[in-house]
């Protein structure tokens, strides 16, 4: 919750930033509505997507959600899900997997191939909670930031990009409260990634409520 709240107090502080915003390499979450995605405007966590919903998550650089990458499969669910027949007590949610492109890929390594699965999960379960079911294994910072889905990234979490192509951590210097005016993430940016953190908060509370 600390890690949500960092975020969003960084996104609202970044409304009047000057606009010189940084590219970061990050998961970004879409809903995938009518054929076509348009990026969340709630993260995977709190979203609860009916029976028939597609849900995208895309690798990419980008200063916001603006020029973010969407994914590149269709949100198309009957595609998706039509070996996948309606159950009572249970929703299918389409989720397309998109690792990026080898421009957007952490040094040394090289994206996998898109993934398209069909979750079958709870009622009640979020969208995240359908991730989980099918992207296995996760990977969070200890702020429960989601940083890698079925194992990629290897390692980095929301790492800043230089110039040159290479990816440093976010510093001081780069806050929204430098002295040199050299902005941090834009706010868009920022909103998408506390959004994205709220999935870790959804993963650890579904491994309490199965071990309970």
């Amino acid at each position: 919750m600390a890690g949500v709240l960092l975020l969003a107090g960084a996104a609202s502080g970044l409304a009047a930033a000057p606009a010189q915003a940084q590219d970061y390499r990050y998961w970004s979450f879409w809903d995938g509505k009518g054929g076509s995605w348009a990026y969340a405007s709630e993260g995977p966590a709190t979203v609860r997507p009916a029976d028939g919903s597609v849900q995208g998550f895309r690798f990419t650089v980008s200063a916001d959600s603006a020029a973010a990458g969407k994914p590149r499969a269709a949100a198309d669910f009957a595609a998706l899900c039509h070996d996948t027949p309606a159950r009572h007590g249970s929703k299918r949610i389409g989720v397309v997997i998109d690792f990026g492109t080898a421009a957007d890929a952490p040094g040394g390594e090289r994206p996998p191939k898109a993934r398209t699965e069909c979750a079958r999960v709870p009622e009640d379960a979020s969208a995240g909670e359908a991730l989980a079911a099918v992207a296995q294994p996760l990977r969070y910072d200890p702020n429960a930031l989601l940083c890698a889905i079925g194992g990629y990234p290897k390692s980095g979490c929301a790492e800043q990009v230089s110039g040159s192509g290479g990816a440093k951590k976010p510093s001081a210097a780069s806050s929204p409260k430098a002295v040199d005016g050299d902005g941090g993430p834009s706010a868009g940016l920022l909103g998408g990634l506390a959004a994205v953190v709220l999935l870790g908060a959804a993963a650890v509370w579904q491994a309490r409520r199965r071990r309970g």
